[in-house]
């Protein structure tokens, strides 16, 4: 399987590639489309990305001195037309400096693209949530060579689809960010915390009422107490942790590391590390720590002895025990650890 890492600067290309990062994704805002739409929405993210095209040829470049690839991000919650021709031009613009691919968030964009774009590979992003077959089928129809599956799909469900849409690449999660919510669904942005911080973080003072108006008894208010601590203990573990990292450096937060077996099993040929604007320090880290774990399956297999071994680089058995921290829990928690 590759691995799929995030950049945002140029400088991070050979770090990561150094770590054994396969290839690379990016966004890129323009001065001219900013002046042109008073708007960053090239992609779903308000940060982390390239601020020129000279910027996104010299990533390119770089890559290549690798012999890495970068594929761009199109991803924002909607476009005007305006947009789409300007994103049609911006594609054109990036297979000529050497793009390998486009990860599209709307069908609407991923057909246009497909009819009136450039040569170039077209991924479909997570946004457009597939979970069943049809679904792969008809982003095939348009235009799809790859699928990256959203984050709350199972091993099963990744299996199934994988295997019946055989023409189709597919690509999972692997690493760090994590979304409350189904974020195919969310429309809207990951602000700092100085503008307020992600929607899905907010914290909401509430009072609890019984529909029949009787007041509520003892121990139905412990176990709401304790419904709204383990949800803030959740929300903690989805938002990495607090960004905590392990002794060794590796950051927490959402993992699927203990899936590899079952992602390599089901056909998966790429598994994603998330978190564009993060630190280059975080990026390269996490990629280390995906290498190490795909470099022990090569050597274990799908053992309890893979298991174990990779629970131990990940470093931090107790976070791995609360099954908070899992991407794909029928591979995590719900399997024995000697840890």
């Amino acid at each position: 399987m590759k691995i799929v890492a995030p950049i945002s600067r140029v400088a991070e290309v050979a770090p990561l590639a150094q770590a054994g990062a396969d290839e690379f994704y990016c966004g890129v805002v323009p001065a001219d489309w900013t002046a042109r739409f008073r708007s960053a929405s090239v992609n779903r993210r308000a940060f982390g990305n390239l601020a020129t095209y000279e910027e996104l040829g010299a990533v390119v470049a770089t890559a290549a001195d690798f012999e890495r690839t970068v594929s761009l991000v199109m991803n924002a919650q909607h476009y005007t037309e305006a947009q789409v021709d300007s994103l049609v031009d911006l594609a054109c613009r990036f297979a000529e400096m050497g793009g390998r691919a486009l990860i599209v968030g709307d069908m609407g964009l991923l057909s246009v693209l497909a009819e009136r774009g450039p040569a170039i590979r077209l991924h479909a992003s997570s946004l457009l949530g597939c979970r069943n077959t049809e679904h792969s089928l008809l982003l095939k129809d348009l235009g799809a060579q790859r699928i990256i599956f959203p984050r709350d799909i199972t091993l099963p469900e990744m299996a199934e689809v994988a295997s019946a849409a055989t023409e189709l690449e597919f690509e999972a999660f692997i690493l760090n960010d994590g979304c409350v919510f189904e974020e195919g669904s969310c429309h809207s942005i990951h602000l700092p915390s100085r503008l307020g911080g992600p929607i899905c973080l907010d914290r909401y003072l509430s009072r609890y009422a019984r529909a029949d108006g009787r007041p509520l008894a003892p121990a139905e208010q412990d176990r709401l107490a304790a419904n709204d601590q383990a949800y803030g203990e959740w929300l903690w573990y989805r938002f990495s942790c607090g960004f905590s990292v392990s002794p060794e450096g590796f950051p927490f937060g959402p993992c699927g590391l203990c899936a590899i077996p079952d992602l390599a099993a089901a056909g998966i040929r790429a598994v994603k590390i998330a978190g564009r604007e993060g630190a280059l320090e975080r990026k390269v880290k996490s990629v280390e720590l995906v290498r190490a774990a795909l470099d022990r399956h090569a050597q274990e297999g799908n053992t309890q002895e893979y298991l174990d071994l990779v629970r131990k680089l990940r470093g931090g058995q107790a976070s791995c025990a609360s099954g908070y921290m899992c991407y794909y829990r029928e591979a995590g928690v719900g399997k024995a650890c000697a840890c």
